[in-house]
């Protein structure tokens, strides 16, 4: 009987000993969901102010020590979107959100505003609004994630001007007006006879905001030796240059009318040219669309360019250029050179074109070069290009000679070599549509064509012209070149275009 007693106390103590071990994690348990509500109301700043600071970090330099990542800010994959500053660049620009397993509020970093009208500037097309340009500028470059406005629907008479960096991170600039310049060459302040407005030493910049930037060009042209061959030959003013800049992107803006050159691209890195609209009239002399120079990995897409000269040209110390969605109409079309002039080294690679469109135009897809010259031109792509009433839509000039009296032959030049023609198809004006005249020096080698197919306007048959050129045809090619197969320096075509004594200087093509 005791010995019973004995077991049912050990049950009775087991059985306490079960509910203290439940009690207890039942404390546990309600400790843990106090703690979690807690977390819930406020937060855990230490825990939230780090990952911010993390996310900040990884928002502003690209995570870490990549250059090209950190000049990638402005979000080229489309995780930062421009038209969002657009929208609110008056009042906070929102940052975005870390995702948190909680639901936070939206935190937005404020943006400085600075507008061209708060320093005076009157807009009306008729003052002279530098001065108040050029002290907006001096204080939107010494303020973070600020925000240069050029307002809608006014008009800013602005004579050259230099948007100079290095400035604060994230500058964006917004031209959501017009900028023109003087009308009168007489105006010009002839300290900045080549330029109007520069924007140099900048990283990471955007320029954009669907405004118009119009150089009032007529009066310069006039006067241009070109339109009066008695005058002489004169520099005019480069409308946009984008200078020792780095990661820059220039997107949906209008710019017309440049006094020579619209936009030129000089001694960059990693800029960003897209969806712009580049207009001047047909006849306008020297007015080059896009100009690059001296610079690494510039991106052109998606842009209309019309103009008396080069819709693109792309000239010495030019490397990875890509290009993608251009339409030239009218124009030179689209260049690689002038090279080579004045007995000059050059050197441009890794070039390509892809999915364009050129009409009415001198050329289709052209590698100009002057004779004496020295250096290459080497590994150049065009592809996936229509064409439209062109004089010739694919050519290679090494005779080229802009200039009033006759070039003379000589016996160096820049070498082409590794150019791809694939896919272009369409109309032209002359019989020669492909026309290849190298030099007999310093011979083209390696131009290959793939899937071309073009005829005039009538529908008749065009040729193919080779001069010391060198390469192959595959797949479907009309006109035949047969002529690239043969090695011999006179390229075996129906008649030779160059040479060291011609009978007399030949028809160049800018001219």
């Amino acid at each position: 009987m005791e010995r019973g007693r004995r077991k049912g106390r050990g049950m009775r103590t087991a059985t306490l000993f079960l509910v203290l071990v439940f009690m207890f994690m039942a404390m546990v348990s309600a400790a843990e969901e106090r703690r979690d509500a807690d977390d819930v109301a406020v937060g855990d700043g230490g825990k939230d102010e780090a990952f911010e600071k993390r996310f900040l970090k990884l928002w502003s330099d690209g995570g870490g020590g990549d250059e090209e990542d950190h000049l990638r800010w402005y979000g080229d994959d489309d995780e930062y979107d421009d038209d969002d500053v657009e929208q609110e660049y008056g009042d906070n620009i929102m940052l975005g959100g870390a995702r948190c397993p909680r639901p936070r509020p939206t935190k937005k970093r404020k943006r400085n505003l600075v507008r061209v009208d708060d320093f005076g500037a009157a807009g009306d097309g008729c003052a002279d609004d530098t001065e108040a340009v050029a002290n907006a500028w001096e204080k939107a470059c010494s303020l973070k994630d600020a925000v240069f406005v050029v307002t809608a629907n006014r008009r800013y008479k602005v004579g050259p001007i230099r948007f100079m960096g290095p400035c604060k991170e994230r500058l964006v600039i917004l031209i959501h007006g017009t900028i023109v310049a003087p009308e009168e060459p007489s105006e010009w302040d002839p300290r900045s006879p080549r330029l109007w407005l520069l924007f140099g030493g900048l990283v990471g910049a955007r320029i954009q905001g669907g405004g118009v930037i119009d150089g009032s060009g007529s009066k310069w042209w006039a006067n241009s030796c070109k339109i009066d061959r008695s005058k002489p030959c004169k520099a005019a003013p480069t409308a946009v240059t984008i200078d020792s800049c780095s990661g820059v992107r220039v997107r949906s803006l209008h710019i017309q009318n440049a006094q020579q050159m619209h936009l030129t691209v000089s001694r960059s890195r990693w800029v960003r040219l897209d969806k712009l609209a580049i207009t001047a009239p047909g006849d306008s002399p020297n007015t080059d669309g896009i100009h690059v120079a001296e610079s690494t990995a510039v991106t052109i897409t998606s842009c209309r360019i019309g103009t008396g000269d080069d819709c693109v040209s792309i000239s010495n110390a030019s490397f990875a250029v890509k290009m993608r969605g251009i339409v030239c109409d009218p124009g030179h079309g689209i260049s690689t050179g002038s090279l080579g002039q004045g007995g000059s080294y050059a050197a441009v690679e890794g070039v390509s074109l892809d999915n364009a469109r050129i009409a009415r135009a001198q050329n289709g897809v052209r590698i100009k070069t002057w004779q004496g010259g020295a250096g290459y031109v080497r590994n150049v792509w065009f592809s996936n290009v229509l064409v439209d009433d062109v004089d010739h839509p694919i050519i290679i000039d090494q005779f080229y000679c802009d200039q009033k009296t006759p070039c003379a032959n000589q016996s160096t030049n820049v070498q082409v070599s590794n150019v791809l023609y694939r896919n272009i198809t369409g109309t032209s004006r002359r019989a020669e549509a492909i026309k290849f005249a190298c030099s007999d020096a310093v011979p083209c080698s390696d131009i290959v064509l793939s899937n071309i197919n073009l005829l005039r306007e009538d529908g008749s048959e065009v040729q193919t012209v080779c001069n010391c050129a060198m390469g192959f045809d595959y797949e479907p090619v009309r006109p035949a070149a047969d002529c690239l197969r043969n090695s011999a320096c006179d390229g075996g075509g129906d008649k030779k275009v160059g040479g060291e004594e011609p009978k007399a200087p030949p028809l160049h093509t800018e001219l």
